[in-house]
C-alpha cells in the first residue's frame, strides 16, 4: 500500500510539474511558485484546523517545526532551481537529469537515518538509474544547439537539493501528521519566497488563475499522499517510486508541449517500472496501531 499511494503522489506531483512549466513560462518560475504556495496556504490550512478541531491532531513538536522549516527552506530553492531549468529544456529530459535525487537519496537515508540499504533496493534502483542513463545519452548525441548548460546545472542543483528533501520527508514522516507537513510546507515556502517578493512579484493574470489553483491542488494533493507513504515505509522502498515520473513527463511533454519521445526514452522507462515493480515486492515492515490509525 505505501508503494502505491507513492505512486499516486508521484503522479499528482508530475501533473503539477507539467502545469507549473506553463505557468513559468508565463509568469516566470519564481512568481509561478510564489503564487502557488500563496494559495496552497490557506486550502491546506482549512484541512488543518478541521482536523485539529477534531481533536485528531496535536500541536507540532520542536523537532517537527524545526523539520517543516528546514525543508521548507529546501523545497523553496529546490523548486525555483527546478522549474527554471524545466522551462529551458524538454519535460522528459529535466526530470531524467532529476533522477539523480533518488540514487543520492538511498545512500542518505543509510547515512543520516540508520536505514538498511537491501539486494531489491539496490537492484531497483540501478535499474531506475541505467533507465536514466539510457535517456541522457540520447541527450547527449543530439544536436548541440538544444543543449541548454545553465538549465542542466539548475536541474542538477536542484536535484541535489531533493535527494536531501526525500530524507528529510522521510524524517517528518515519523512525527507528524499528513495533514500538518502539507500545510507547513506551504506557509514556510510562501514566507521564504516572500522575503523577495517586494523585488520580484507580480501579479498574475485573472487568465493564469485556474492553472494556479490548480497546481496547488495538485502540489497539496501529492504532499499528503507521500507524507503517508514514508510514514509507513522506509525511504529505500519508496525512492524507486520516484522514477515513474519520467513516464507522466514523456506523455505530458508530448500532449501539451510538443516534446518528442524518443524510442531510448521508451526503453528506459521500461526499466525504470521494472525498478517500481521489483520495490513493490519487498516486505511491507510492521504499522503500529498509532500509525495504521492516522
Amino acid at each position: 500500500m505505501p508503494v502505491a499511494v507513492g505512486l499516486l503522489g508521484i503522479a499528482f506531483f508530475s501533473t503539477m510539474d507539467a502545469v507549473m512549466k506553463g505557468l513559468s513560462i508565463a509568469i516566470g518560475a519564481y512568481n509561478a511558485m510564489l503564487w502557488r504556495v500563496i494559495i496552497g496556504v490557506p486550502l491546506t490550512g482549512l484541512l488543518y484546523a478541521a482536523s485539529s478541531a477534531w481533536g485528531r491532531l496535536a500541536r507540532p513538536s520542536r523537532a517537527a517545526m524545526r523539520l517543516h522549516v528546514v525543508r521548507g527552506i529546501v523545497s523553496a530553492f529546490m523548486a525555483v532551481a527546478f522549474f527554471w531549468g524545466l522551462v529551458r529544456m524538454p519535460l522528459v529530459e529535466a526530470i531524467a537529469l532529476s533522477f539523480i535525487a533518488p540514487l543520492i537519496a538511498l545512500y542518505l537515508a543509510a547515512l543520516l537515518l540508520g536505514e538498511r540499504i537491501g539486494r531489491r533496493a539496490i537492484l531497483a534502483s540501478v535499474l531506475g538509474f541505467a533507465g536514466m542513463l539510457l535517456i541522457l545519452a540520447a541527450k547527449a548525441g543530439g544536436p548541440p544547439e538544444q543543449r541548454d548548460w545553465a538549465a542542466v546545472l539548475a536541474i542538477l542543483g536542484s536535484a541535489l537539493l531533493y535527494a536531501y528533501n526525500i530524507v528529510l520527508m522521510r524524517q517528518q514522516a515519523q512525527v507528524a501528521d499528513p495533514l500538518e507537513v502539507a500545510f507547513f510546507q506551504n506557509l514556510t515556502v510562501a514566507i521564504v519566497l516572500g522575503l523577495v517578493a517586494p523585488l520580484l512579484a507580480v501579479v498574475p493574470p485573472a487568465t493564469l488563475l485556474p492553472g494556479l489553483l490548480a497546481a496547488a491542488l495538485l502540489a497539496s494533493a501529492s504532499l499528503l499522499l507521500l507524507a503517508w507513504a514514508y510514514r509507513r515505509a522506509e525511504a529505500q522502498r519508496l525512492v524507486p517510486v520516484e522514477y515513474s515520473a519520467l513516464i507522466w513527463a514523456a506523455l505530458y511533454g508530448a500532449l501539451f508541449f510538443d516534446e518528442q519521445v524518443q524510442l531510448a526514452t521508451i526503453a528506459g522507462a521500461a526499466l525504470i517500472v521494472s525498478g517500481c515493480l521489483i520495490a513493490a515486492r519487498t516486505q511491507r515492515e510492521p504499522v503500529s496501531a498509532a500509525e495504521a490509525a492516522l
